[in-house]
């Protein structure tokens, strides 16, 4: 494969001082515009080339891992270029922090359900400029006033001499024209695309069905070697010593190197690389490693629960109002760790030289990773290239903090001296037993109500490790927003809150996981919601109208899906309906599941979603996301269970990480609030809801309360 070549480029790096600090290193020159391409193009910005065949190329900032950026980020800009739908392609932008940096993070990356909100305007702005200048082109092409001419997609139309010129053949004028510094937007009344279901097709869909779509797996250089790497079987282990004989003996294993994260064996292809590193033979050094296992960590959860923990929110004096309750209320949930489990598993392809370094991958932090590449190799930051390629899903596992698998790519291809390019392949195994996981919780929540069952009291302690701690991307004071959040801002209007947390260290590495602290703040707020509400004898839902009268989004989102899933109606017997609602990266999900026991086990029938996400951009792409969330949040919620015994993950694929299957996936119904507000997340914010929803039902089913997840 041969990377396509840029003339210059900035690059921005960020490192880590040697006090822990997040260093800002400058760029080099600029183009002022989108990667070079064939003879004749017109780029006006970096995000847009309009070649002369008429084939416009969007350059995405934010990595496709099948979320469906590349199709939101060209709708903004087709829309308002007026581009014609079948011209458009879309790459990964190349690495480049000043013209591609998240407006959200500073930085170039992709999460938190940060793309579309935070290139809507900017997206809008790249297109509007686009057409602009084909119109000044044609008007000047044509004599006549831009003010006469109109567009349609692809074309620039003059009604009064009845001519039309294709954007293809404006566009070696166009690219002799200056840009104007403000462009106007259109109205929405005027959109072709935006909000229109079926208009904008996935970009990415036939590439993908066709076989076509370049994933890391498909990358081939000339000489290319294939690692894996042995990895520590305890957290914290290194190696103490390694015998490669029977290993080298391998036929095709060319190399076997030690790494800080183990021993690498190369070969000429993965299976050649596999068998000699199951012939190797590793002594670790564990006198440093964690040896604690689940059921350690969650006793000593359990012991900090009891004790008072940093503040994070207080509204009154919950203490006082708790002791003059009428009522009581008191739960603890506990959350397991979760693996992603990416459909593609961590792999990374480096070629490395005296003077550059170029990677191809499922880039999602490519400023960070830029940043570690270049401290560790010495490199200038306009000496590294990273090719951003389509991603195998990633539910935050590509956002390491600390680069972990893109470095140890990258160790490997120092560790043999950039003799020949290297392809790091990590096996599900090692996914799943030697990466990082959704941290396990343990909540703690008081609730009291008076004597009409109003509740007066709201106290609610977290327990859990920091995800950002050690990383640069720990705040300075610590306090990690991903313990959290949910709990911290929940908007149930009760009149004395407290919320306190711990943040204990953990022997096991911990990171994002799709809709990262909403994932476990949702379950135990939702659910303890819903043990009040029995607790004063009422319904879950009504219980919470009552109590969102100053979150109308929230309200509103509550009542659709409570609407369309015909809250209150019968249900076929044995079945019951459980609902919980949610904010999470500025979007409004409502749930509601229809759920049954089949064989003692739960088996959730339908689940109908409301969601208040601002513009519906790509309507289909949001419904698809919906859904998405559902499936990945119901199979965690059922099912999702690291296990950790004396230090060691027991749980190494699919036979034993338990993910939901096809024949398990409820029917789902997808309402998208009408709204005029900008776009906010949508990858991330249809998860949270589905677990305390199901577990409601649950309760509502048995009378049992639900305590602990997963919750089969």
């Amino acid at each position: 494969m041969t990377a396509t070549t840029f003339s210059r480029r900035d690059f921005v790096r960020i490192g880590v001082a040697a006090g822990g600090g997040l260093m800002v290193f400058g760029c080099g020159p600029s183009t002022g515009g989108a990667p070079a391409g064939p003879a004749g193009p017109f780029a006006p910005n970096p995000f847009i080339r309009l070649d002369p065949n008429g084939t416009v190329t969007v350059f995405a900032k934010h990595l496709e891992m099948g979320q469906g950026t590349y199709t939101g980020l060209a709708t903004l800009i087709a829309e308002e270029m007026d581009a014609d739908w079948s011209k458009i392609v879309v790459e990964g932008a190349p690495n480049d922090t000043e013209k591609y940096k998240n407006l959200a993070f500073g930085m170039m990356g992709t999460g938190g359900s940060s793309a579309i909100a935070n290139s809507w305007e900017q997206h809008r702005k790249a297109g509007a400029t686009a057409r602009a200048v084909l119109l000044a082109a044609a008007a000047k092409q044509w004599g006549v006033s831009a003010g006469e001419l109109t567009t349609e997609p692809g074309e620039v139309v003059h009604a009064k001499s009845n001519r039309r010129a294709s954007y293809a053949t404006l566009a070696g004028l166009a690219a002799t024209l200056a840009a104007p510094a403000e462009v106007p937007l259109k109205d929405p009344k005027d959109f072709r695309y935006i909000g229109k279901p079926g208009q904008a097709q996935r970009p990415d869909a036939k590439p993908k069905s066709t076989g076509r779509a370049t994933f890391t797996q498909d990358v081939k250089l000339d000489g290319l070697l294939t690692a894996v790497v042995a990895h520590p079987p305890l957290f914290g282990a290194k190696v103490k010593s390694f015998d490669a004989a029977k290993a080298k003996a391998v036929p095709g294993v060319t190399e076997v190197v030690q790494i800080p994260t183990g021993v690498a064996v190369l070969g000429i292809n993965f299976w050649a690389a596999k068998n000699g590193r199951d012939a190797l033979t590793v002594e670790w050094d564990t006198a440093e490693a964690n040896t604690a296992g689940t059921a350690e960590i969650m006793a000593e959860f359990r012991e900090l629960a009891g004790k008072p923990g940093r503040e994070v929110r207080k509204v009154g004096d919950a203490e006082q109002a708790l002791s003059g309750a009428a009522k009581t209320v008191e739960a603890s949930y506990e959350f397991p760790f979760l693996a992603h489990a990416c459909m593609e598993p961590m792999n990374c392809v480096v070629q490395l030289k005296p003077d550059s370094a170029e990677l191809w991958y499922g880039a999602q932090f490519q400023t960070p990773d830029g940043g570690a590449i270049a401290a560790f190799t010495g490199l200038k930051p306009e000496q590294i290239r990273i090719n951003m390629l389509y991603a195998g899903g990633s539910f935050g596992r590509r956002a390491n903090g600390k680069s972990d698998f893109v470095m140890e790519a990258v160790t490997i291809a120092k560790a043999i001296n950039g003799s020949a390019p290297v392809k790091l392949v990590w096996t599900r195994e090692d996914d799943t037993a030697s990466g990082y996981f959704r941290p396990a919780f343990l909540h703690r929540v008081r609730g009291g109500l008076d004597g009409s069952g109003n509740p007066v009291a709201w106290s609610h302690r977290v327990v859990g490790p920091s995800i950002t701690a050690g990383t640069p991307l720990d705040s300075p004071d610590g306090n990690d927003q991903a313990v959290h959040e949910g709990v911290s801002d929940h908007p149930y209007d009760v009149p004395n809150i407290f919320v306190d947390v711990h943040q204990p260290k953990s022997g096991v590495p911990v990171q994002w996981w799709r809709s990262v602290g909403h994932t476990h703040t949702a379950f135990a707020v939702e659910m303890f919601v819903d043990e009040m509400a029995r607790a004063a004898g009422k319904d879950p839902l009504e219980f919470r109208r009552a109590l969102l009268g100053k979150d109308p989004r929230r309200l509103a989102v509550l009542n659709l899906a409570a609407e369309k899933a015909g809250w209150g109606t019968p249900l076929p017997a044995g079945r019951a309906r459980g609902i919980a609602v949610h904010k999470s990266f500025a979007t409004y999900v409502a749930e509601v599941a229809e759920v049954s026991l089949v064989g003692g086990k739960p088996k959730v029938h339908r689940v109908v979603c409301a969601v208040d996400c601002g513009i519906a951009v790509n309507p289909d792409v949001i419904a698809a996301q919906m859904e998405s969330g559902i499936a990945y949040g119901l199979g965690a919620a059922l099912y999702g269970q690291i296990a950790v015994e004396r230090g060691k993950v027991v749980s190494t694929n699919f036979d034993k990480y338990r993910v939901l299957r096809m024949a398990e996936m409820p029917a789902v119904e997808v309402h998208i609030m009408p709204s005029t507000e900008q776009p906010t997340g949508v990858g991330e914010p249809g998860l949270p809801p589905i677990g305390p929803a199901v577990a409601n039902a649950l309760v509502a089913l048995t009378g049992k309360p639900v305590r602990r997840a997963p919750l089969v």
